[in-house]
């Protein structure tokens, strides 16, 4: 038995069940009927989590007969971390508490084709800014970096991204750690958008900025896929020999939503992306479907309404999962990266 692996599983279970319950908090008891856990090890758990600081007492629950029981809750406070997000024209850091409350945030424009050396050092630039902002704020447990894919999330190196071949091999989560002195997890921009908003069970994360990605989570855990390739959503062909796109195929969802949004019809483009989520729908099954990014954002209701209409056309009958947008931005996706090995949920 694996007892260092089995302990991190049970604290992070814990520290999970604690957030979800917000500031209200849960009782040792309450806290072994939902993990199965004995009382014992619920006790030994929590005692040693409050020693590190990160749970605290949240008062007295009603009493059953007896003692009225003592509620714990966590400690937002206790840590903080980073979230940054790296488009390709664009650049946002937050910092966060363990709730993922965003307490500082600061946005600006990037060129990620400048190459690797300038953009690592207008993350550098805004990280610093951000923490500035802290002063006397808890210990960062790391960064979290939402980069454009394909991207080996294991490794830290980006793979060929699409209109970048510089990028090709460049180890950012590696360069990264060591310029800002943090643990760096990096991921996929759309893996941090599903991340931040989907809670539990199955959904689809649907971004569309200066491209088009999907974020997949499937049973609870983000899908990356077992070459970290999971999620190019945009570069399903829609069109057989229709236009040509920047991957180098032709018909891909991507170019035919980008080339709608260049005419001004966000209702075509709407249209085009309910398609491409219609088909992952069909494939997957999965329970809802989030939008998110910024093209969404200029007129957000069109794109709701039209993505919803094309998954109820095409359900065969059976109620389309519903749709709607994505309660947190990408700069607090990327910044769950940081957290989730805390709470388990990566």
């Amino acid at each position: 038995m694996n007892l260092p692996f089995l302990r991190g599983y049970n604290d992070a279970l814990l520290l999970d069940l604690l957030r979800a319950a917000g500031a209200p908090g849960l009782g040792r008891t309450e806290l072994a009927d939902r993990t199965g856990l004995t009382p014992q090890a619920v006790s030994k758990i929590t005692a040693r989590l409050a020693a590190e600081g990160l749970v605290a007492e949240a008062g007295r629950g009603a009493s059953t007969g007896g003692k009225p029981r003592t509620l714990l809750r966590l400690d937002p406070d206790a840590r903080h971390a980073l979230g940054v997000h790296l488009d390709r024209d664009e650049l946002g850091v937050v910092r966060v508490d363990l709730a993922g409350a965003v307490l500082a945030r600061w946005s600006g424009p990037l060129d990620f084709g400048a190459g690797p050396d300038a953009v690592v050092e207008a993350v550098r630039g805004a990280v610093v800014r951000v923490r500035a902002r802290g002063a006397g704020a808890p210990p960062l447990l790391g960064a979290g970096v939402a980069a454009p894919g394909p991207l080996d999330w294991r490794t830290g190196v980006l793979g060929r991204v699409t209109g970048f071949p510089e990028w090709v091999g460049f180890p950012l989560r590696e360069v990264l750690e060591r310029r800002l002195g943090l643990p760096v997890t990096l991921d996929k921009d759309t893996n941090a958008g599903v991340l931040a908003g989907s809670g539990s069970g199955s959904a689809v994360y649907l971004h569309f900025a200066s491209g088009v990605g999907a974020g997949l989570r499937l049973d609870g855990a983000v899908h990356r896929g077992g070459r970290s390739a999971a999620g190019e959503f945009g570069h399903q062909v829609l069109r057989l020999d229709g236009p040509p796109c920047r991957c180098g195929g032709r018909g891909c969802l991507e170019v035919l939503c980008l080339a709608a949004v260049a005419r001004g019809d966000l209702a075509q483009a709407a249209r085009i992306l309910g398609e491409g989520a219609a088909n992952l729908v069909a494939l997957l099954d999965v329970d809802r479907v989030l939008l998110g990014g910024r093209v969404v954002a200029r007129d957000p209701g069109t794109f709701v309404d039209g993505v919803r209409a094309v998954l109820a056309a095409r359900s065969l009958g059976e109620e389309p999962p519903p749709v709607s947008l994505a309660a947190r931005g990408m700069p607090e996706g990327a910044a769950e990266l940081a957290l989730a090995p805390l709470f388990g949920t990566a």
